[in-house]
């Protein structure tokens, strides 16, 4: 399943990098997960847990004022380890405000029986300057068993 979500993050990359201006960066920052507690079994796990994350990221202008922004994080949240890669369409508001949403692929490692679980995002991102900006994140989850979760934290073009 990992080799298949490879594959698709490297199509992602390669069909938008032949027809668009890209930027490569990296972002990291914290996450507050809530778990759904009355829905799933999380065992000793508390209704909300602090983790952190941090990776990649490629934003490709294809049209003004539109980016598509696909990103390969890795997130730890308690004994929860997982890899997240978001495909954004991103949407500037103005020159420094910009709003993404997509799907999220979710690759969890030793916590479920289905390891891959789709999601969606919703963002916010902000340019503190040309290089470093700083972004929240909501991930919704929509089968049982996968926990909501807050992202807050910066990025940085390279």
């Amino acid at each position: 399943m990992i080799k298949n979500l490879f594959v698709i993050i490297v199509l992602v990359f390669g069909i938008q990098y032949s027809t668009a201006q890209v930027e490569f960066g990296i972002k990291g920052g914290v996450n507050i997960t809530f778990f759904k507690v009355t829905e799933g079994d999380f065992g000793t796990n508390p209704d909300s847990d602090t983790g952190f994350y941090g990776g990649f990221f490629a934003d490709f202008k294809i049209d003004s004022g539109f980016h598509i922004q696909p990103e390969l994080l890795y997130k730890g949240v308690g004994d929860f380890e997982f890899i997240n890669a978001p495909i954004y369409l991103k949407y500037d508001i103005n020159n420094n405000f910009h709003i993404l949403i997509g799907p999220s692929l979710n690759y969890f490692f030793d916590v479920f029986v289905n390891s891959f679980k789709v999601r969606a995002d919703v963002s916010l991102d902000y340019d503190l300057s040309t290089k470093l900006s700083m972004h929240m994140k909501y991930t919704l989850g929509f089968e049982e068993l996968s926990p909501n979760i807050i992202f807050l934290g910066l990025g940085y073009k390279l």
